[in-house]
């Protein structure tokens, strides 16, 4: 089992969300979430005032999901995520060890 968590711009969570749903995988958690990459934040104007937003709005999307299944969901999330620009976010990708289903006490992949 494999853990994806997907860093992404808060605008194109909606496209995401259906992208998934539609490829069969509706469930997932949503968490938002502020940071900066290498840009360190971005430039604003209000009211002719130049200002810096060092912590940027973003999603963090974590699904947790059968090895098989990983390539098709980051290439899912990838294709709906891309603007071309600075920002766009990072997927990361890490072992699960285990799963429990709370409410039965199911372990395993039986458990997604």
């Amino acid at each position: 089992m494999k853990k994806i968590e997907a860093i992404i711009r808060v605008e194109k969570f909606d496209d995401i969300k259906e992208a998934l749903k539609i490829a069969g995988y509706p469930g997932m958690t949503k968490i938002s979430v502020e940071g900066h990459g290498k840009q360190k934040g971005i430039k604003q104007q209000f009211r002719g005032t130049t200002y810096e937003v060092e912590f940027v709005p973003k999603i963090k999307l974590e699904i947790v999901v059968h090895d098989k299944d990983v390539k098709k969901i980051v290439d899912t999330i990838v294709a709906h995520a891309r603007s071309g620009k600075v920002g766009d976010g990072k997927i990361f990708v890490l072992p699960v060890e285990n799963v429990i289903r709370v409410r039965t006490g199911e372990e395993g992949e039986i458990a997604l």
